[in-house]
């Protein structure tokens, strides 16, 4: 080849490369301006979420000091002593008791709440707002409100169970009632929202479908069953996801109501992870703990999707 030839060919491959670079920035142009919209967001989630979940994995490895920095490598050691731990079986067991009380109860109570709102009465409206006012208050204001209704001498619940002859109840003070005390502060939290969820959706349910069903002479319950819970089941399964999820991650209304007593009966395991790590120190179990609650949860959030997403109807 002589090298006229060589250069021509040179030319050539240059040439066939710049329009290689040029194509391949045309075909990601899409990519990069999604990547830029997305970088903020990605950012965010990185510091808060990403990087504090592998830093919680990476020290429930460790043996750490008062500071929280990893100060002995002892692998698995942690897990074991927490399987092992009776106080991680109580709370862990508590957890499971408090959540079996606040999520079908707050469902159904949300539901029929609802229900209720979303007949053509007049006045409704106000029911609707006082139905979703609990959504506006914080965790902290909802508890310290609970905090004066469960007092055992003053309290607002105790006196009407004088009143009709019942005996008082020491809702925080015995642990067969404190759970349930909890249990029920939770619910009134989670109300507002749940409620407002399913009017949305039971507001969206074509009205035709009842008319046809009144045409044929179907009662109320049927209707319910046959028309409303099915259109509704979408809506239904995202606020079951939603008030599980939630439940496993209840915090304030404990530190605020029980700290975790009597004896430990609302330890729940987001409070046992608190404790451990901000007033024990003992940032390895507490690590541990997290570790193992987050898969908890995402286990049985898998498991919920696997076998109760079949029964929605999404048309």
């Amino acid at each position: 080849m002589n090298p006229a030839e060589a250069t021509r060919v040179q030319e050539k491959m240059k040439q066939h490369v710049i329009q290689e670079k040029a194509s391949f920035w045309k075909r990601t142009a899409n990519v990069r301006i999604a990547a830029l919209y997305l970088f903020p967001s990605l950012l965010l989630f990185s510091i808060f979420l990403f990087y504090p979940m592998i830093r919680t994995v990476y020290l429930s490895f460790f043996l750490t000091d008062a500071q929280g920095n990893a100060a002995l490598f002892v692998g698995l050691e942690n897990y074991l002593y927490l399987f092992q731990s009776d106080p991680f079986r109580k709370s862990a067991s508590a957890t499971f008791l408090f959540v079996l009380y606040t999520v079908p109860t707050g469902v159904l109570l949300a539901l029929f709440l609802a229900l209720i709102a979303n007949e053509k009465l007049r006045g409704i409206g106000l029911f609707r707002t006082i139905f979703s006012s609990t959504m506006g208050m914080s965790v902290a204001a909802s508890a310290v409100i609970w905090l004066f209704l469960f007092h055992p001498t003053v309290g607002i619940l105790n006196s009407i169970l004088g009143f009709i002859g019942i005996d008082s109840i020491p809702w925080l003070l015995d642990p067969k009632w404190a759970l349930i005390s909890i249990a029920i502060t939770t619910i009134w939290m989670n109300t507002g929202f749940s409620f407002l969820v399913l009017l949305g959706g039971l507001q969206n349910i074509d009205q035709h479908l009842y008319e046809s069903a009144r045409i044929d002479g179907a009662g109320y319950f049927y209707q319910l069953f046959r028309i409303t819970v099915p259109m509704l089941s979408p809506t239904l399964f995202f606020i079951i996801t939603i008030t599980f999820i939630h439940s496993f991650q209840s915090f304030g209304q404990v530190d605020i109501l029980t700290g975790g007593g009597p004896a430990e009966a609302t330890n729940l395991i987001v409070y046992s992870i608190y404790q451990d790590a901000f007033i024990n120190y003992q940032f390895g179990t507490a690590s541990a703990q997290a570790v193992i609650l987050f898969l908890l949860v995402l286990l049985l959030t898998l498991v919920q999707f696997k076998f109760g997403e079949k029964k929605v109807h999404y048309q």
